[in-house]
């Protein structure tokens, strides 16, 4: 509604009126989250409807369905969101990014290695958005939004498990006293002795040699299927990346006795008809890998011998390297959607009337 200020109305007080105006506006954090989620939701919604047409384990289906009705749900609140403060709605994705009379791409255990890995994205979304929104129902639904993607995990994870498809992060002795460090070797990874790996180096070496074992596993299986061969080299260099930071992070495990995920590649079939739309996928690759790199940088905040961080410090500029040639890419094409933005007030001022 329009405030209408009284000439006569002191300079405070207007000052009052018009931050009463804007108090509820969505602030820039609540237009990034609320854009972003929108516009990975749609493609989900896209993927999502082509699993289902591919899935023969009614678990699985099961559990893919409730992964696709949160996608839809979560657009459809986003949407009334957005046509509320008549902000402009994304296009994101539609059925045009998807062919769901394409052949098999993927076997029944993958969409469950998926669903993990696409829902660790959304909760990493989800938890940043909650403490950094302020406007109560915006906080409300990320909120939900967490603990619905928190449950879907929890599903998955109890699938991968009751089906023997599910590597568990492996087991070391329970420490017999606490202990203080008193050494400065306790860094130490390229010269003299070398500890044992801790405990929060392993969960996130593990971590990632899992998502690197099914994004290698997701981009076999775009690189078959993309119409441009810009594209196809786009996603056989993201594979070399995903192999290359795969086979560094397990060996570190293997070197240390420890049991690291499997590869996934077996469950790519052998189609080479696209099912989405070469935007689509590399939208979905461009975005993984971005949060590739969030990952990378929580690992190196745990991470304390020098050999390990070096991995995530060279690994950290070789994605994002990847992710901004994937986005000069999506430029080119015309493809990439832009996120709000501030206003260029540069612009503005040189601007002449």
């Amino acid at each position: 509604m329009e405030t209408i200020v009284d000439e006569q109305t002191s300079g405070s007080e207007q000052s009052d009126l018009l931050a009463q105006e804007n108090i509820n506006k969505l602030s820039s954090a609540e237009q990034g989250k609320l854009w972003a989620t929108y516009v990975g939701n749609t493609m989900s919604v896209c993927v999502l409807n082509y699993m289902l047409k591919h899935v023969e384990d009614q678990e699985i289906k099961s559990i893919l369905e409730n992964a696709l009705h949160l996608s839809e749900e979560f657009v459809q609140t986003i949407h009334k969101i957005f046509v509320q403060e008549k902000f402009p709605v994304p296009v994101g994705f539609t059925n045009e990014d998807v062919d769901l009379t394409a052949p098999r791409l993927f076997e029944d255990e993958f969409y469950l290695h998926y669903l993990k890995y696409v829902a660790k994205a959304g909760i990493s979304l989800y938890g940043i958005a909650v403490p950094l929104v302020t406007r109560a129902d915006i906080r409300q639904f990320f909120t939900y939004s967490m603990d619905q993607t928190v449950n879907l995990i929890n599903q998955v994870t109890t699938a991968l498990l009751k089906k023997g498809f599910l590597t568990k992060p492996p087991y070391i002795p329970y420490p017999e006293t606490v202990d203080f460090v008193d050494k400065n070797s306790y860094h130490n990874g390229f010269f003299g002795r070398v500890r044992p790996l801790q405990a929060l180096e392993i969960t996130h070496l593990y971590d990632n040699v899992e998502n690197n074992a099914t994004s290698k596993a997701v981009l076999i299986g775009f690189s078959q299927v993309a119409k441009s061969n810009q594209s196809k080299a786009y996603f056989r260099r993201g594979l070399e990346i995903a192999t290359s930071h795969y086979e560094a992070f397990s060996g570190i495990m293997q070197e240390a006795g420890l049991t690291a995920p499997s590869i996934i590649d077996q469950l790519v079939t052998t189609s080479t008809t696209a099912p989405f739309s070469d935007r689509l996928m590399l939208f979905h690759k461009l975005d993984m890998y971005a949060v590739r790199i969030r990952a990378y940088g929580n690992a190196l905040s745990m991470c304390t011998r020098h050999d390990v961080a070096a991995k995530y410090i060279t690994f950290f500029a070789e994605v994002g390297n990847y992710t901004e040639d994937g986005s000069n890419l999506l430029i080119k094409n015309g493809w990439l959607e832009q996120p709000p933005q501030a206003v260029d007030r540069k612009a503005l001022a040189s601007n002449r009337h």
